[in-house]
């Protein structure tokens, strides 16, 4: 789309001999600056999101050795781990996906919770409040990871870089013409013209895609398989 637009832009000035100078310093203040600032945000986003995980699964790791070293059965080791196990598996697939409830990944820790206590009198205080205290930490990760799924860059902010890198073309064409000279070479400024969007354009698309680092559409996406308890 972007690329007709510019093709589109160098052909209406050519053939409407439409040609101003224009600073483009501040074109690229009103594109370039609010673009860089975003893909440093989303990027920043991403370095966060990778500490959370890290820290999600160092609390599922240390509850889950907790079912290996406990006095409880070998069911209820087994029905401690299948929780957990769920608890991981449905963490991922939240953040995979946009759905933006939570109240189910809730439900899912409350039940190790539950089931701490109704093994009170085979797990000693001092156990149970190391226990408690991994499931801190593994509620703060999880609530950190889903403010950082539902909570993004402002769209007000995208839709601004947005909307101006369409608009630039039909500025940016008719300085480049003015200012080179109207017989200059016709291909070189398709080119020209072309390939600047194209460059604006791309910075765009990898800002979006770092916007969501959780879905596997990016190249630089998190791969949340490397963050399960039992890693493949």
């Amino acid at each position: 789309m972007v690329i007709l637009i510019s093709g589109l832009s160098v052909f209406v000035c050519y053939r409407y001999q439409i040609f101003f100078n224009v600073d483009l310093t501040l074109l690229s203040i009103a594109i370039i600056f609010p673009l860089v600032f975003t893909i440093r945000g989303s990027f920043r986003r991403r370095e966060k999101a990778l500490e959370h995980l890290s820290q999600f699964r160092s609390a599922m790791k240390t509850l889950y050795y907790f079912t290996t070293t406990s006095n409880l059965t070998l069911e209820e080791k087994n029905k401690l781990e299948i929780i957990l196990e769920d608890v991981g598996n449905k963490t991922m697939e939240r953040l995979k996906n946009q759905n933006e409830e939570i109240k189910d990944l809730d439900d899912e820790i409350e039940k190790v919770y539950d089931f701490i206590l109704s093994k009170n009198g085979m797990i000693s205080t001092k156990l149970k409040d190391r226990v408690f205290k991994y499931l801190n930490d593994l509620h703060e990760a999880i609530d950190n990871l889903h403010a950082i799924h539902v909570h993004r860059t402002p769209l007000s902010l995208k839709a601004y870089c947005k909307v101006f890198i369409y608009i630039f073309p039909f500025m940016y064409t008719p300085t480049i013409i003015f200012n080179i000279g109207q017989n200059y070479n016709h291909a070189a400024v398709y080119f020209v013209v072309i390939l600047t969007e194209f460059i604006l354009i791309s910075l765009y698309n990898i800002q979006d895609h770092l916007e969501y680092p959780f879905d596997d559409k990016g190249l630089d996406d998190i791969k949340l398989d490397h963050f399960k308890i039992k890693r493949k």
